[in-house]
């Protein structure tokens, strides 16, 4: 019996959890804490506010936000698996962030009254759910008016040459790192699949329209091997 890409997902990261951190920084060449942090600049994340991070796997921007709110503020971070978030527990607890949360929830269905909070973002998930447009009406839902949503994601680089060399590195080399660091050839095999599939830039701004968003604006990162999408909730 075939599985649902919901439940493929959820196994690919339950197996994964141990090594995902040591993975992204590996895969990326740590590009990700760069795409972040620049991420982070442009939010602007005022202190004292309330922010949801989906798909937070681990948590790092789920703590990225709570620095940034301080101590009056609040964060929920929410991933539908476990293990991933067993790991962001630890890393909490550690830092003494008293202002976190974090939760088993799914994305397609945020288990929270309209219009929450003042941050939403997603990093790295939104390529993993079953319906993008569903998970970015979620998002709006949740957001306070005037809120601010953001998407950091892998992307689809358009310059001939880097293209074809970006397929090539998601399709062999990143499985066979996933192989050589966290025996898990199959599961980094899957995330080059969603990857691929995932819209190009102008196509997920189009769908943050449809979702509800305006003023959407979007920026690429290493020549488009990732990108960020900001919108405001009308």
């Amino acid at each position: 019996m075939q599985q649902s890409k919901e439940q493929r997902v959820h196994k690919v990261f339950e197996k994964i959890s141990d090594n995902y951190d040591k993975m992204n920084s590996v895969i990326s060449f740590q590009q990700h804490i760069k795409w972040r942090k620049d991420t982070m600049k442009r939010m602007n994340v005022k202190p004292g506010s309330k922010a949801l991070d989906v798909c937070c796997g681990t948590g790092d921007w789920t703590i990225a936000l709570a620095e940034a709110v301080g101590p009056s503020g609040e964060v929920t971070g929410l991933d539908f698996s476990q293990n991933m978030l067993n790991v962001g527990v630890e890393k909490v607890k550690k830092l003494g962030l008293k202002q976190v949360n974090l939760i088993h929830g799914n994305a397609m269905e945020l288990p929270f009254p309209d219009n929450s909070f003042d941050y939403v973002t997603i990093g790295f998930g939104l390529r993993n759910v079953p319906d993008y447009l569903q998970v970015l009406k979620e998002m709006n839902r949740v957001l306070k008016p005037g809120g601010i949503a953001v998407c950091l994601e892998t992307s689809q680089p358009t310059l001939i040459g880097y293209k074809q060399l970006y397929y090539f590195y998601f399709k062999f080399i990143m499985p066979l790192f996933g192989k050589l660091f966290a025996k898990s050839y199959q599961e980094y095999a899957w995330l080059n699949e969603s990857a691929r599939s995932f819209p190009g830039m102008k196509e997920l701004a189009r769908m943050f329209v449809t979702a509800g968003f305006k003023d959407v604006f979007y920026k690429p990162y290493s020549g488009g091997a990732a990108a960020v999408h900001i919108g405001n909730k009308k």
